[in-house]
């Protein structure tokens, strides 16, 4: 997001505040994340076991959070120890860092702007020296790169960088494994050690997959290559440790054996969309207890599919987590809102909370559609792709996770649950709230990207007063025509073809400035952020 919007969005609210006192400067930023409390879940039906098992993995959990801290920043304590005002700290905590992550600027004093490649390489480093650089070991996404004394680069394992937490990570799972009942379980624990010890995590996916009689879930380890925006390649570590909805659950998986069909229904030539996820995939209604690492910075993520293994995906597929919890947390406090300053009332009457809900199911399952491996003998996307790789993902995922959603109707009877006005109508409102994560994330661009795609097709109007309507039909279009775009880039592994549209399509427009500062003035949080009841 441009630094003079940024800089007008907290006037504008010092105007909306009645000129109330701020004792810190930096309370209007911390005050963009709505706290949301995390309850102290119903565990009536959990045994003494279960229960010991849940604070082994929150133990677990805060070892990642110092892992996180290092990968993406460095040292904490040196950080946080030089600040004085406590609302400036609260914000450095809630970035995992001294850079806002809407922006990527510096707010910390004595700190550069983040870099691209954040703590995952040296800060001088450039893309044209990491190509240059010989070890088939830097592409691992488990590796970072660092200096040698010489000056040349060098590749250090994430089990070697980080072996101290990961020995404690691994003493918490193995009193975890010891004392749960459910075979399952243990494999995975056990699995999930190995893992974080070699940097080898094919088994550990498979084994988590195969975790399905579980109430409870631990994800764990190095996940998403979001941070990566010099090669899309580096994964931060992340923790969730989560209690299923059984219930929900069990509705949720009918879809599974659909899997096959969801793909073949996205649009685009065949040869773009060969990959077939395995038949092991899954999906789970959860309630989140804990986050910690790269899932706690920032905006909190409302669903997951992992692993991101294209191996495991392949062989077994995936598991779509629906975090319930935290997904009515954004809707009530955020989607809502939101739409109250982007809609008219006639179209508000078409936001559903339902809709919401199908929507984030359908763009994690589009994660893992598509295809992993370019179709001409470039490698893998991420490869081929490099830093455009994880904003072209997330446009695929969004664009492509409503398309399914609107076409549900081909597959199951859900007219009783929701309409297609009601989906893309639900989808632009949160599509346009979340442009505020900003050019400095790969999220971010890739909602500023889908926005402008949806304007130059004419899929909405903005009137004078700021609010909008909608053409769904234009619109239903327009996303069809992005996702085959951006599924043909990914198979071609067209990096040129990337950066182009991202080069067209991820700045913010005026139009869009002008809604940022509406959703302040309305005072709709940016996001939310978690107080843990323990």
């Amino acid at each position: 997001m441009k630094k003079t919007l940024f800089i007008s969005a907290i006037a504008l609210l010092a105007m909306v505040s009645c000129n109330q006192k701020q004792t810190s400067p930096f309370e209007w930023n911390t005050s963009k994340y709505d706290v949301v409390d995390i309850e102290v879940p119903d565990l009536s039906g959990i045994s003494d076991n279960g229960k010991e098992v849940l604070n082994l993995y929150r133990f677990a959990a805060d070892e990642v959070n110092d892992i996180y801290w290092k990968q993406y920043f460095g040292d904490k304590t040196s950080l946080l120890e030089n600040i004085t005002d406590s609302v400036e700290k609260t914000f450095v905590e809630i970035n995992y860092g001294p850079w806002d992550r809407q922006t990527g600027k510096a707010f910390v004093g004595g700190y550069d702007d983040r870099t691209p490649g954040a703590g995952f390489y040296p800060a001088d480093m450039t893309a044209e020296e990491f190509e240059a650089y010989n070890n088939p070991d830097k592409n691992s996404p488990y590796t970072l790169i660092r200096r040698a004394e010489d000056g040349s680069l060098q590749t250090v394992w994430y089990h070697e960088a980080f072996a101290e937490n990961i020995e404690k990570i691994a003493n918490y799972l193995n009193a975890a494994a010891d004392i749960t009942i459910k075979p399952s379980v243990r494999n995975y624990l056990l699995s999930k050690i190995e893992a974080l010890r070699t940097d080898k995590y094919y088994d550990s996916g498979i084994a988590w997959l195969d975790m399905n009689d579980s109430k409870m879930d631990l994800v764990i380890g190095p996940n998403e290559a979001a941070d990566d925006q010099l090669m899309g390649l580096k994964r931060s570590y992340e923790a969730f440790v989560l209690l299923k909805n059984e219930a929900r659950t069990n509705e949720l998986m009918e879809f599974v054996s659909r899997i096959g069909d969801f793909q073949n229904d996205l649009p685009g030539e065949e040869a773009y969309k060969a990959f077939q996820p395995g038949a092991g995939s899954n999906i789970f209604s959860c309630d989140a207890l804990y986050y910690a690492g790269k899932a706690n910075a920032g905006v909190k993520v409302i669903a997951l599919n992992l692993p991101f293994d294209t191996d495991v995906q392949r062989d077994k597929g995936t598991r779509t987590i629906l975090l319930d919890n935290v997904i009515k947390a954004k809707y009530n406090n955020i989607i809502v809102p939101a739409a109250q300053v982007l809609l008219n009332n006639e179209a508000t009457e078409s936001l559903l909370q339902e809709a919401f809900y199908w929507n984030i199911v359908f763009r994690e399952v589009a994660h893992g559609l598509g295809v992993k491996e370019t179709v001409n003998g470039k490698g893998s996307v991420e490869k081929a792709l490099a830093g455009a790789a994880p904003t072209l993902e997330e446009v695929k995922a969004n664009t492509a996770g409503v398309l399914l959603v609107c076409q549900l109707q081909k597959h199951f009877d859900i007219h009783h649950i929701f309409a297609k006005k009601e989906a893309l109508t639900t989808y632009f409102v949160s599509l346009v709230r979340s442009e505020r994560f900003g050019e400095g994330s790969s999220l971010g661009r890739a909602n500023i990207i889908i926005y402008n795609y949806l304007k130059e097709a004419g899929a909405f109007e903005r009137k004078v007063s700021g609010k909008y309507t909608l053409n769904l039909e234009k619109m239903e279009q327009a996303l069809s025509d992005l996702t085959a775009l951006v599924l043909k880039i990914q198979a071609t592994g067209d990096k040129v073809a990337a950066d182009e549209l991202e080069a067209k399509y991820s700045k913010m427009s005026a139009d869009t400035e002008d809604d940022m500062r509406n959703l302040v003035i309305g005072k709709v949080p940016y996001d939310i952020r978690f107080n843990f009841k323990k």
